[in-house]
């Protein structure tokens, strides 16, 4: 478990990709971290290294079929349980199936707000029913699946901002090919927004 303390009353809990905990991730931590808040950082692949981008099959391939979603969720809903003793504000930021993940972690009741990452599984839990606000990140270009038609079944919800930005999956990774610098912008604001919207921050600026 990767942990930034500032003895803070917020927690972030930071759920990663396929690739696990990379320098992606860090650089997410290290984006949040002028906000002097909490954050937790699992990792989801039973603890193995992280994998490089051009192992993406691989990646796949073993978060599916070693790790799977079962057990990432009850690995992000024991981290849930744990934090909300201890914090007054718990939000969960997650990316791609770490998307997945904060989506279903949004029905536990343990989290404030909920936050995702171009969550293409989500088109595969939209029975549930968040306890808690959601912001939700998808691009305008996705290979898998319907953007348009998730988003329409996601607009039954009240509870729900979900936001199609430009770009293709990874559009808010600097170390993606696909990252676009604007669509980033404009999520991180959001998020800022979203968080402030729900709770008093140290940091001033922007993300």
């Amino acid at each position: 478990m990767l942990t930034y303390i500032h003895h803070s009353d917020t927690v972030l809990v930071i759920l990663h990709e396929i690739y696990g905990r990379n320098e992606h991730i860090m650089d997410v931590c290290e984006k949040f971290s002028k906000y002097e808040i909490d954050m937790i950082v699992p990792n989801l692949l039973n603890g193995r290294e992280p994998f490089s981008y051009d192992q993406e099959t691989m990646a796949y391939n073993y978060f599916m079929n070693t790790v799977g979603f079962e057990s990432a969720f009850k690995q992000v809903k024991e981290v849930l349980h744990n934090v909300r003793r201890k914090y007054r504000k718990v939000y969960v930021l997650g990316y791609s199936v770490g998307a997945t993940l904060a989506w279903l972690g949004s029905q536990t009741g343990l989290c404030d707000v909920s936050i995702g990452f171009y969550g293409s599984r989500i088109r595969d839990y939209v029975e549930i029913k968040p306890k808690c606000p959601v912001l939700l990140f998808f691009p305008s270009e996705e290979k898998s699946f319907d953007v348009d038609e998730l988003i329409l079944r996601l607009h039954n919800f009240s509870n729900i901002q979900v936001e199609k930005l430009p770009g293709e999956h990874g559009f808010a990774n600097r170390f993606s090919p696909n990252y676009n610098e604007q669509s980033s912008i404009r999520a991180y604001r959001e998020i800022e927004s979203c968080i402030k919207g729900t709770s008093i921050l140290n940091y001033k600026g922007e993300i």
